[in-house]
C-alpha cells in the first residue's frame, strides 16, 4: 500500500497568472496557468516567484468549469479520524474554491447571480457530511478486494486503482487525469467512518465501520427512486466493518440500495406521494433488473436480498413486483428474503427482528467473512453479502444491517479468542454502548447525505428498544424530511448533478413558474388571516360575524384543496439536465 503515496502537506502559490503547488516532501511543483489552464510539473522550486499570496492545502481535490469559469478546489481543512492497517484516515472539514479567472467583468448581473449559485451548489455537496480520504489507504475498496490484486495494482496511483463507483470527485479531477499529477490529486469517499480502539478481557482491538456511497444514481430522496437503464440503483452504499487484533484482519461487507425496478415517487406536497411503477416496458425491467443482480453476484459472490417493504398498502404493489421479477429470473447466487418489518414489528415489538435473522442465519454462515491471519495466511474470504433495502435504504435498512453485523463480529471475535464460546458483546456494556452509538450515527450520516435529516428509529439501535421519546424525536424528522423534500431537494440534486459531472451548468438558471405559484399561497395566506380575524375579534358572534366566517373557512379549504391538486407546480424540482 506505501509504494504510492500522495503529497500531504502543500504549499499553494498564487500569482495573478498561475498557481503554483508545491509539496513539501519533494521538490515536485504542480503549475496550472489561470489563463490556459495547461499543466506542467517540474521538480525544483525555483521556478516558483518570490513575491506572491500563498498558504497551506492538504490536498488538490479538482476543479470545476462554472458561468465565470474554471474554479479549482482544494482542501484546506482535516481532522484525523484513526488508522486503518497502520495507514491515516481523515475527514476533510475545510475547502476552498479558487477562480482561475481574477475578474467577472466579462459576466452581466443575471450572470454573476447565477455564478454564485453554481458555487453556493459546489459548496453545499462539500459541506454535506462526511467525506474522508487517506494518503495512502485505497478507502474506495474493502479489504478483501486490497487483498486479491495483483502486485501491479499498487504501482498504480490511488486515484487510477480505486473504486470508481466511490469517488466522488472523480469527475473534478478528470481535468488531471495524467498519472504524472496524480501525486497531487486526493480522492474522496463520501459516506461514514468511524475508528474505535476497543477492550474486552483485556485484549485490546481496533473496531472500524466504513460506509462508502456511491455516484452512480446519487440523489435525494425523491428524486433517485429505483434503478436507471445502466443498472444502477439509487441511494446504493457498501458498508464494511473491519477488525484489527495483533495483526490479525477482519472485514464483513453488506450493501443496500434502493428496489432495483424503474419506479419512484414524485413529490407533489403530500407527506407520501404515491409509488408511480413503470409498466410500458417490463422486459426492459427485467433485463436491467437482471444486470444489476449479475454485476454484484461478479463481484460479492452470492446475493440475499432482504426486502423489508410492507406487504400491504402503498408498498404492496412494489414488493409484488420485486419478489415475482426476481423469481422469474431464477438465479442460483440470488436469494430472495422478504419480511414486511411494519407487520412483524408493530406494537414496538423488535424482538421479532430475530425470526428474520434466523431465517438468514445459514446464509450467514455460507457466505463467512474476510479473515487474514497476522502470519499472512489466508483464514477465511467472504463468498457473499447481504444487499438490505426498504423504501428509502435509511431506517429499517440500518437496524437490521447493525444486528447482522454484530452477529458476525461476535462470531469473529470467538475465533480470534477475544470473546469466550459462551459470550456476546453484551457482556460488555461499555463496547456494547459503542457499538450501538456507532451504528447509530452511521444511519443518521447517510439519512443526511440522502434524505437531509437524520435516521428514523435510531433510538432502537442505540438503546437496544423502542423509545417513545425516540417516535416523538421520529416524528420532528418526519416533519423536517417532509419541508426539504418538498421545497429545497431541487436544489440539492441539481448541486450532486453538477458536482458529479452529470449536467452541465446553464444559463439562465431561474425557471419561469405558472401563475398559480404566486396567486394560490397569497389568496391562501388572505383567507387563513381573515378567518382567524373573523373568530378572534367580534366579541360577540352575529349572523353576519359567522357568515363572514364560513366564507372565510371555505375559502382557506378550497384554496387548500387547489394547492394540493397541483402540488407539483409548487415543489422545488432540478432545474438542470442531467447526462445520465
Amino acid at each position: 500500500m506505501n509504494s504510492f503515496k500522495v503529497h500531504e502537506d502543500i504549499n499553494l502559490y498564487i500569482t495573478k497568472d498561475k498557481f503554483y503547488l508545491e509539496s513539501k516532501s519533494s521538490s515536485a511543483v504542480l503549475i496550472i496557468d489561470r489563463i490556459s489552464e495547461l499543466l506542467s510539473i517540474q521538480n525544483d522550486t525555483k521556478s516558483i516567484p518570490t513575491s506572491c499570496t500563498w498558504k497551506v492545502i492538504y490536498g488538490l481535490l479538482g476543479s470545476v468549469p462554472l458561468l465565470a469559469g474554471s474554479y479549482l478546489i482544494v482542501a484546506t481543512g482535516r481532522e484525523h479520524v484513526g488508522h486503518i492497517a497502520g495507514h491515516s484516515i481523515w475527514r476533510l472539514t475545510n475547502f476552498e474554491l479558487i477562480p482561475y479567472l481574477r475578474s467577472t467583468l466579462h459576466l452581466n448581473q443575471q450572470q454573476l447571480e447565477d455564478n454564485q449559485a453554481y458555487v453556493t451548489m459546489v459548496e453545499q455537496v462539500l459541506n454535506t457530511p462526511n467525506f474522508y480520504f487517506s494518503y495512502t489507504y485505497d478507502l474506495s475498496h474493502t479489504m478483501q478486494r486490497l487483498h486479491e490484486t495483483d502486485p501491479t495494482f499498487l504501482n498504480q496511483s490511488l486515484l487510477e486503482r480505486a473504486d470508481q463507483r466511490f469517488i466522488w470527485n472523480k469527475y473534478l479531477l478528470s481535468s488531471f487525469y495524467d498519472p504524472v499529477y496524480h501525486k497531487f490529486c486526493l480522492p474522496l469517499i463520501h459516506g461514514f467512518v468511524s475508528i474505535n480502539i476497543c477492550t474486552i478481557n483485556a485484549a485490546s482491538f481496533s473496531w472500524s465501520i466504513i460506509s462508502r456511497r456511491s455516484i452512480y444514481r446519487a440523489g435525494t430522496r425523491w428524486f433517485k427512486r429505483g434503478i436507471d437503464k445502466n443498472a444502477n440503483v439509487g441511494n446504493f452504499v457498501e458498508t464494511e466493518q473491519i477488525v484489527e487484533y495483533e495483526g490479525d484482519r477482519y472485514s464483513f461487507v453488506q450493501l443496500r440500495g434502493s428496489v432495483p425496478l424503474f419506479w419512484g415517487q414524485t413529490p407533489n406536497l403530500l407527506y407520501k406521494p404515491p409509488i408511480q411503477i413503470t409498466e410500458e416496458d417490463q422486459e426492459l425491467a427485467k433485463q436491467v433488473c437482471a444486470k444489476h443482480l449479475e454485476s454484484l453476484t461478479l463481484m460479492y459472490g452470492k446475493v440475499v436480498l432482504i426486502d423489508l417493504i410492507d406487504h400491504k398498502g402503498m408498498e404492496e404493489k412494489l414488493q409484488l413486483d420485486f419478489e415475482n421479477t426476481v423469481k422469474s429470473l431464477n438465479f442460483s447466487s440470488v436469494h430472495y428474503e422478504p419480511f414486511d418489518f411494519h407487520k412483524e414489528c408493530r406494537h414496538m415489538r423488535w424482538d421479532r427482528l430475530s425470526i428474520l435473522v434466523d431465517r438468514v442465519a445459514n446464509d450467514q454462515d455460507e457466505m463467512g467473512y474476510f479473515l487474514l491471519m497476522r502470519d499472512g495466511s489466508l483464514a477465511s474470504l467472504q463468498e457473499g453479502v447481504f444487499r438490505t433495502n426498504c423504501i428509502d435504504c435509511l431506517d429499517r435498512t440500518n437496524v437490521v444491517q447493525s444486528i447482522l453485523a454484530r452477529r458476525s463480529l461476535i462470531n469473529v471475535l470467538k475465533k480470534l479468542g477475544v470473546l469466550q464460546p459462551l459470550q456476546t458483546t453484551e457482556d460488555y456494556p461499555n463496547f456494547e454502548y459503542l457499538f450501538k452509538q456507532v451504528w447509530a450515527d452511521n444511519a443518521d450520516y447517510i439519512s443526511i447525505q440522502y434524505s437531509g435529516t437524520g435516521a428514523l428509529k435510531t433510538d432502537f439501535t442505540r438503546t437496544g428498544k423502542r423509545t417513545r421519546v425516540g417516535m416523538l424525536y421520529d416524528g420532528i424528522n418526519s416533519l423536517t424530511r417532509y419541508y426539504k423534500n418538498n421545497f429545497s431537494d431541487g436544489f440539492r440534486q441539481d448541486a450532486i448533478d453538477l458536482f458529479l459531472g452529470n449536467c452541465k451548468v446553464k444559463y439562465p438558471l431561474k425557471v419561469e413558474r405558472g401563475w398559480r405559484y404566486v396567486t394560490m399561497p397569497s389568496v391562501l395566506l388572505v383567507a387563513f388571516a381573515m378567518f382567524v380575524a373573523c373568530a378572534t375579534l367580534p366579541s360577540e358572534h352575529s349572523s353576519e360575524s359567522l357568515l363572514f366566517l364560513l366564507f372565510w373557512g371555505c375559502m382557506v379549504a378550497t384554496t387548500s384543496a387547489a394547492i394540493l391538486r397541483h402540488g407539483t407546480e409548487f415543489v422545488d424540482v432540478p432545474r438542470l439536465t442531467t447526462s445520465t
